[in-house]
């Protein structure tokens, strides 16, 4: 059976059930509050109002208790709200000590819709929950006019308290006015959180303290709305066109590169598993599959000008994610970059921003890459190998790369050549897919006789998993320690963010945008190194990390290390 998901409805993790339940709960607490603040105002009340009172009472309680079997709540929580939800009506004989109970059952309320809010949104939850729970005492008890408290007037006053709490949360909902304000659950409750008060406010203008019991619908029905957007996602942003879109299907994360019009690639995580493909609604769906040098699986999709619907498919399950291509043509992306030009455009997502893919690390050589280069071939030539085998592409920067090496090698005496010797360096300047295959081919020619025993070497953007655990240890000139805080925390966050995937050097640039500065340069090594191996029963040291799994490395299950002082 095919189920379908919609991914950026931004209500498809919600649980209706628990929905349900925390909005009567909620509804019904708001009602019994505002009853028992009010009820010192009222003189003896009717039989029906006790009843009112006492049914409110009993049916927050209970709502409370079956909510506990239905979502995880904090039992100290749930004890303090049936005992106030009990006491008020039981304090109906004592109005001022009902009044109390009454306002921390209000407090109890407000601290339940807020769920975690920011301070502005929780001071905008307690306006709005502290304006309808009177106007519900109101309704409840009727209009009683006293010397201090005008009916009509307050009812006005209530209105437009609600209104102006409306206004504030529709512009920190951050729906703005794009459709999705009316194509989500979440723009729907924002919409009505909006609406609701204005018409409310409209019959308090005109009915004054009649308002109350024929406002009290709208006014319930924006309380509900209100309450529920503590429990509805909000809906990710709207694709824009140029951007790479990184949604989030359920269980695992999209990235789709760069969604422009014509050839994208749909990566998804390796924890998103092996049954996937992509593909767009009523297109040729692809099986999405590894890529050489390149962490996940990666399908091939042609991406329609304007917007449209991207299916992703794992196993029987099917979800679908909203793209915008737009009518701009995109950057000319080879096969072979689309996956660093992905990963580079995957670290400016995480750290937050929205920029327009225009270009890929593969289409130039940059000043501190090409000083790097310099530095390793100076390095090389001191250590005297008999001549360095250069391993290059056809990419501008693959192309600049191995011009630049070629000419700092002959100014210091130093041989390129294609071919692999016992007493060489091999120096990789391609591309990910180019310089995986190199490093596979060195691995296995090391395999079968002494070859290239000084040392493989890596250009700095290749400082990618799936290349560097292609052979035992490999070396690259680095301007920063990838141990550092700023590298680890570029590392778990991309990790986080993307079912656990691997840092890369050109999603660390984009990660850091303007904060990022040149260091110096140091050569580093990578190897897949395991001390002391032991499983997780055997005895062990206290504090020993057992799994070499652990968030923020660059190279997974292995080390990086620098193994000389800076170049100068």
């Amino acid at each position: 059976m095919e189920h379908d998901h919609p991914a950026p409805t931004g209500s498809s993790t919600v649980d209706i059930l628990a929905l349900v339940l925390r909005l009567a709960l909620l509804l019904s607490t708001a009602f019994l509050a505002g009853g028992g603040l009010l009820r010192p105002l009222v003189g003896d009340l009717t039989r029906a109002q006790k009843f009112t009172l006492y049914g409110l009472g009993g049916l927050s309680a209970l709502l409370a208790v079956v909510s506990e079997f239905a979502v995880d709540i904090n039992v100290v929580a749930l004890a303090i709200h049936v005992v106030l939800a009990v006491a008020v009506p039981i304090l109906l004989r004592w109005p001022r000590a009902g009044r109390w109970a009454s306002l921390a059952l209000l407090v109890l309320v407000v601290l339940e819709t807020s769920l975690g809010g920011s301070g502005v949104e929780f001071a905008l939850d307690s306006v709005f929950v502290a304006g309808a729970a009177v106007w519900f005492g109101f309704t409840l008890h009727g209009p009683v006019p006293t010397s201090s408290i005008r009916p009509g007037p307050l009812a006005l006053t209530l209105g437009g308290l609600l209104v102006l709490a409306g206004a504030a949360r529709f512009g920190l909902s951050g729906v703005g006015f794009d459709r999705r304000l009316y194509t989500t659950l979440f723009g729907f409750a924002v919409l009505a959180v909006v609406v609701l008060p204005l018409v409310v406010s409209g019959f308090a203008a005109v009915l004054r303290g009649r308002a109350y019991r024929f406002g009290a619908a709208g006014v319930a029905l924006g309380f509900l709305a209100w309450s529920a957007l503590g429990a509805i996602p909000a809906p990710p942003p709207l694709p824009v066109p140029g951007v790479p879109l990184l949604a989030d299907a359920p269980g695992f994360p999209v990235l789709v590169s760069p969604q422009r019009p014509g050839h994208n690639v749909v990566h998804l995580p390796p924890s998103a598993g092996d049954d996937l493909s992509a593909g767009v609604r009523g297109g040729i769906i692809t099986k999405a599959v590894a890529r050489p040098g390149a962490e996940g699986t990666w399908a091939d999709v042609d991406l329609p000008p304007g917007r449209s619907d991207l299916e992703i498919h794992r196993g029987d399950a099917t979800t679908v994610v909203e793209v915008d291509a737009g009518s701009a043509p995109g950057p000319s992306i080879t096969e072979a970059d689309a996956p660093e030009c992905a990963s580079a455009a995957l670290g400016g997502l995480v750290a937050g921003r929205s920029d327009v893919l225009t270009a890929c690390p593969s289409d130039t050589l940059t000043p501190e890459d090409s000083g790097a280069l310099v530095k390793l071939v100076e390095f090389l030539a001191g250590r005297k190998p008999s001549a360095i085998t250069l391993a290059e592409d056809d990419s501008p920067r693959g192309v600049a790369a191995a011009r630049l090496v070629r000419d700092t090698a002959a100014r210091a005496g130093l041989a390129v050549r294609p071919d692999a010797g016992p007493d060489t360096a091999l120096v990789v300047v391609s591309g990910w897919a180019a310089g995986y295959t190199a490093m596979t081919r060195a691995a296995e020619l090391q395999r079968l006789e002494p070859t290239h025993q000084y040392g493989l070497y890596l250009a700095p953007w290749l400082l990618n998993g799936p290349i560097v655990n292609a052979v035992a240890s490999a070396s690259l000139p680095l301007r920063f320690d990838p141990r550092e805080a700023t590298a680890v925390g570029y590392a778990v966050a991309v990790g986080d963010r993307f079912g656990g995937e691997s840092p890369t050097l050109g999603g660390f640039r984009t990660w850091l945008g303007a904060d990022r500065s040149a260091g110096d340069v140091q050569i580093f090594a990578a190897a897949q190194v395991n001390a002391m191996p032991m499983y997780p029963t055997e005895p062990h040291a206290t504090g020993m990390v057992m799994d070499r799994d652990y968030a923020g490395q660059w190279v997974p299950d292995g080390t990086i290390v620098p193994i000389t002082s800076v170049l100068r």
